[in-house]
């Protein structure tokens, strides 16, 4: 373990313009190098206008394999010294949830900018915290809710936004696989909260009421599977299925509108969008005024072209967009918050097996400029 150093902070614009020439590398350290740890530190290494300066876990086997691939990079098992190294200007947080609001308020406290992987913090008056002493203190906080950086999902919102599909119907979601078991959360809180965090980008509001049955087969261990019904204005209805006890690996979702649908699979290695022209139409004839027939429409299926950046690639890039130009990161934290709370009144409505829980009105989706993500962080 080498000691950390303590050589002079950058200092960062909050606001205006700034280019990746014209701007020192932003300095990066990392906390957990365990499971998706690796990756973060690989695009951040690899990314222009980054240095990561240093990596934190409590492995010292796991450092060592950090310090293998990257000799320059300070590795230390104390967390709280990485923070407080006034060399770093940004703090990325991948450990257990129940450690992310402590470290990330830390971090926020010490200047630092902070990234934290989902979700954001344990409840929701902690998540609140974080947004509000990131705003005080004039730091970027952005939230790793990876999905939304990839082609295929934000080639939905675009599909939805532009009206292609027409009233929504329904958006049904598929997260299942066998394991990986965790000790601190419930199935809902590891998978769900992918899919809410696509459900908020895309739909881009809030359901008004949530539903949750599920169960937990393993002795000692949290709720394994479930199933989270959203209800939302206009008959709009969203249902997630999650479970770590699942033979095969199903990552799928549906999007539905009267005019066209969407099925989007993570696992397809090329076309992982396909947008079908089938629909139902009702149709009354004169002499049965009071009867509506049902038709089925069937057209062509069309899979769009996507990029192909990964979406942790692209996140980092625009994290670091935030830091120097001050704009509200895509995923921020009331995105976060937002899916804080559905998950708080899913495990309610858990309890209460199934019983319907009322959400609180939040603040609306500020959704932060796609088309500067699509153009620059590509």
């Amino acid at each position: 373990m080498s000691p950390m150093t303590t050589s002079p902070v950058h200092v960062l614009p909050t606001s205006g313009p700034a280019t990746v020439a014209d701007a020192p590398p932003i300095r990066v350290g990392v906390i957990g190098y365990g499971y998706w740890g690796p990756n973060v530190v690989r695009n951040f290494a690899e990314v222009t206008g980054a240095q990561v300066w240093a990596v934190s876990d409590m492995s010292q086997e796991r450092l060592a394999l950090a310090h293998a691939r990257y000799p320059s990079v300070t590795t230390t098992t104390d967390c709280h010294e990485l923070i407080a190294d006034p060399a770093i200007d940004a703090v990325v947080i991948i450990t257990p949830v129940s450690t992310h609001y402590p470290l990330a308020l830390e971090a926020l406290r010490a200047g630092k900018h902070v990234l934290v992987t989902k979700p954001m913090a344990s409840t929701s008056e902690e998540a609140a915290e974080l947004i509000e002493e990131a705003e005080r203190r004039r730091r970027i906080l952005l939230v790793d809710h990876t999905f939304i950086y990839t082609g295929a999902v934000r080639r939905i919102k675009e599909l939805v936004d532009s009206g292609a599909l027409g009233r929504l119907y329904y958006y049904d979601s598929v997260r299942v696989n066998l394991g990986l078991f965790q000790h601190d959360v419930n199935v809902l809180w590891d998978l769900a909260v992918h899919d809410l965090a696509i459900m908020d980008y895309i739909l881009g509001e809030q359901p008004h009421s949530v539903a949750a049955t599920g169960a937990a087969h393993i002795p000692g261990h949290p709720v394994n599977m479930a199933y989270l019904t959203c209800f939302f204005d206009n008959e709009l209805i969203a249902h997630h299925h999650v479970n770590w006890l699942a033979p095969v690996k199903v990552r799928r979702t549906l999007v539905c509108g009267d005019r066209q649908m969407i099925v989007y699979d993570d696992l397809e290695p090329s076309e992982k969008v396909k947008v079908y022209d089938k629909g139902v139409t009702l149709t009354s004839s004169p002499e049965r005024v009071y009867e509506s027939l049902i038709g089925y429409r069937t057209g062509d299926m069309w899979a769009p072209k996507l990029s192909l950046t990964e979406g942790l690639r692209v996140e980092a890039q625009h994290f670091l967009e935030c830091i120097r130009t001050g704009r509200q990161p895509l995923t921020d934290g009331q995105s976060a918050l937002r899916v804080i709370r559905v998950l708080e009144a899913a495990v309610q409505s858990l309890q209460q097996r199934g019983r319907p829980v009322e959400l609180p009105p939040v603040k609306p989706a500020g959704l932060a400029v796609p088309a500067v993500l699509t153009e620059q962080a590509v």
